[in-house]
């Protein structure tokens, strides 16, 4: 018997990518859906779709709706109806999300795409097959807070391929510091970003996100113990800047090891890294955490970004660097979109319910 879900900004880029990673689910049904007062009491069809034009507007390349959500009614983000709900994807802005999460997790497992909650010492920052032993803190989470149910967050979507990357690194030979600077696709800006200032250009600075991005990376590096997250001790510096790309993020990445490794040694560490996550055979995991490509012209966004579905970190250019210690060096490619938002929560119910977390 499938587990009922409901999706939370079931409107929006986020929620509509968890949406298409939901469609047909041998495990999940779409059973509820909730945006803002604006989409409330429209059935989803109704809610995207301009009535002047019959224009839809549906953000996921390659496909339409699910049919199973678009009879439903939209509820109110605020007084969403939770009887029979076993898991809610909250794909909200970050405003709404510190008012309207703990109002789920309070009654069942709330797994969100947004920052509020994403640094509180109880609430894991979860990449599925990199930390998932952090789920652990959510039995003190519940304890202390006194909810049926728990957040679990996904990280900036800009952390994601470098911790993926840094964590096969630093299982192999440790890792001191790191130095990375992105290119991020204008998908990661949501629909906020003027089309004309990124038409042949490059956007310099992204607010907050690299503050973000490494504080996030050394909690998703830490260790779970006494009910509460011990940070990695990682030095992370990165210049994150916005460019002319639909989707995925390129990230150039120096990382200096605590034991020097050959570039033979270090491509292995992450080729081999993840095999036995992938080897549950969840539905969206990638039968690779990370594909490793020897042509120095790969990664590129345009042809790695939607590898295995965008769920697997394709990195390319690995060479030894003069100038960090032990250091080594590489491009990544990873999917903002897909493991770094909808179809990474996904992934995360699937193993809260293989581990045992839901019901």
């Amino acid at each position: 018997m499938k587990i009922p879900v409901a999706v939370v900004g079931a409107t929006g880029i986020a929620g509509q990518q968890v949406l298409a990673a939901l469609d047909g689910h041998p495990d999940f049904e779409i059973a509820a859906l909730a945006a803002s007062e604006r989409s409330a009491s429209k059935t989803f069809d109704e809610a995207i779709t301009d009535a002047a034009s019959g224009m839809r507007r549906w953000y996921v390349d390659g496909g339409e709706p699910p049919r199973a959500a678009l009879g439903l009614e939209v509820q109110d983000a605020k007084s969403l109806k939770l009887d029979g709900i076993g898991v809610v994807f909250a794909a909200v802005e970050s405003e709404a999300a510190r008012e309207l999460e703990p109002l789920y997790a309070r009654h069942a497992p709330t797994i969100s795409t947004a920052r509020p909650f994403r640094m509180e010492p109880d609430v894991p920052l979860v990449i599925p097959g990199v930390n998932l032993e952090h789920l652990a803190i959510v039995e003190e989470q519940r304890r202390r807070r006194g909810w049926k149910g728990f957040i679990a967050t996904l990280p900036n979507c800009t952390a994601t391929g470098l911790a993926v990357t840094l964590k096969a690194l630093d299982e192999a030979f440790g890792v001191d510091a790191a130095i990375v600077t992105t290119m991020q696709g204008i998908s990661g800006a949501g629909r906020d970003l003027p089309a004309l200032d990124i038409v042949e250009n490059i956007i310099p600075y992204i607010p907050r996100e690299e503050e973000r991005v490494a504080i996030e990376t050394r909690k998703i590096l830490g260790r779970a113990g006494g009910g509460a997250i011990a940070e990695h001790t990682l030095r992370v510096s990165a210049t994150c800047t916005r460019a002319s790309v639909l989707a995925g993020h390129t990230e150039s990445v120096t990382a200096a090891l605590k034991r020097p490794a050959t570039v033979e040694e270090a491509i292995a560490a992450m080729e081999n890294f993840g095999a036995k996550f992938s080897a549950l055979g969840l539905p969206n995991a990638p039968r690779r955490m990370i594909t490793v490509h020897r042509n120095p012209m790969r990664p590129q966004p345009r042809l790695d970004r939607d590898a295995e579905r965008g769920m697997t970190t394709s990195v390319g250019r690995m060479r030894t660097d003069e100038v960090m210690p032990n250091g080594v060096k590489y491009l990544l490619v990873s999917h903002n979109a897909a493991m770094g938002a909808g179809r990474g929560a996904v992934l995360l119910a699937e193993y809260l319910k293989h581990a045992g977390y839901l019901g």
